[in-house]
């Protein structure tokens, strides 16, 4: 069933880069397995991911720990929002953190990071669209930021998060997956990035993602299923 899954959502992805004149192969399927138990990573991982996404610190130390016997490495993003109380255990768990949203995670992080003697891969999480719920940078206060994180040592900044509205249309999020990547070509320009990547998109708008310019897509309930009660 998860390989079917798989399959499909790639076939999705494949699609969306060749209309938008891109190689499929330029996009990153994040499987988003938060709250699901190992054995589902597993089989995700029996279908060819390498790239998991987790939400919580707490949740992903255990799976982390049982899934250590895979035979081939596997990439395990942080995509939930993340308390500077928890950026020592992030760094080490994670190679890729999606939502550093302040200097002072980032910092948290970096020197981590160092300590464990790596580098972090991290991304800017981006407010577009002000709700209450969500966490993100203020546009104007992006390119600042950027600035005082450059050169940080024991972290990467390599690209943008976005976590859009959701719409029942997913062409309504268009919009905002343009507007982060024009900021991802602002900011790299001006040489504030150490990559180009841009984390946006997830099961039910990832076509639209993928045309306005994602390198990393995550995605749950595709692969997986509806979610499990959090535990």
């Amino acid at each position: 069933m998860i390989a079917d899954r798989v399959a499909a959502v790639r076939e999705r992805i494949a699609r969306a880069a060749l209309r938008a004149s891109r190689p499929p192969e330029s996009v990153t399927l994040v499987a988003v397995s938060k709250t699901f138990p190992a054995e589902a990573v597993r089989a995700g991982f029996a279908a060819g991911l390498r790239d998991f996404g987790e939400n919580r610190v707490q949740e992903a130390e255990p799976k982390i720990a049982s899934l250590a016997d895979l035979a081939s490495p596997v990439r395990w993003h942080l995509v939930g929002h993340l308390q500077t109380n928890k950026a020592r255990r992030a760094a080490a768990l994670f190679e890729v953190v999606h939502s550093v949203d302040s200097s002072e995670l980032a910092r948290r992080l970096a020197r981590a990071a160092q300590e464990a003697g790596r580098t972090l891969r991290a991304l800017v999480q981006v407010d577009l669209a002000g709700e209450e719920t969500k966490f993100g940078v203020d546009e104007k206060c992006l390119l600042p930021l950027l600035e005082e994180l450059r050169g940080l040592a024991g972290l990467r900044v390599e690209g943008l998060m976005l976590l859009p509205p959701f719409f029942s249309d997913p062409q309504a999020a268009r919009p905002y997956f343009g507007r982060l990547r024009a900021l991802r070509d602002r900011a790299t320009a001006a040489g504030l990035l150490a990559g180009c990547e841009l984390s946006m998109g997830m099961s039910h708008d990832l076509e639209a993602a993928v045309e306005e310019g994602a390198t990393m897509v995550r995605v749950g309930t595709a692969i997986f299923g509806e979610r499990e009660a959090a535990a």
